[in-house]
């Protein structure tokens, strides 16, 4: 898989099923063979959130991350960077991907930083369900 899911799409998807970010955890995770990555960074993060998130109960936070944990691969990172966008690339590089999945607010406005492209889940789950554009007319 060549995306990463940011934390935000997690714990969106943690606690808002039918959304478009659950639906992207459920198509990114749900395929067989190879696991996408994720990084301790984003696991962090989704452990912060999912800890914040109102009604979601404390007991239920480390059963989701364990969740989480078995359907992908954790790539350990020791930075402990606080600002998202140096986060989410730092750990797109480490996971070896060149896309990342996130409707975090402040990434709406970027498309590409340092090489790494900014997806939101909207516009992903719209590039997946497309179909490839017909092929050219043979020439006579």
């Amino acid at each position: 898989m060549d995306v990463l899911i940011g934390p935000d799409v997690f714990v969106n998807a943690s606690v808002a099923l039918g959304s478009p970010p659950e639906q992207v955890a459920r198509r990114v995770l749900g395929k067989p063979g190879a696991k996408p990555k994720t990084t301790s960074w984003v696991l962090h993060w989704v452990d912060l959130m999912l800890s914040k998130a109102p009604g979601f109960r404390a007991d239920h936070v480390k059963a989701q991350l364990d969740l989480i944990k078995g359907l992908v691969e954790v790539v350990e990172m020791s930075t402990t960077e606080l600002d998202w966008t140096k986060g989410l690339v730092a750990s797109a590089k480490a996971a070896g991907v060149k896309r990342v999945l996130t409707d975090h607010p402040d990434l709406a406005d970027k498309t590409e930083v340092d090489g790494i492209q900014f997806l939101s889940t909207d516009a992903w789950l719209l590039e997946a369900t497309t179909p490839p554009p017909p092929p050219p007319p043979k020439k006579k």
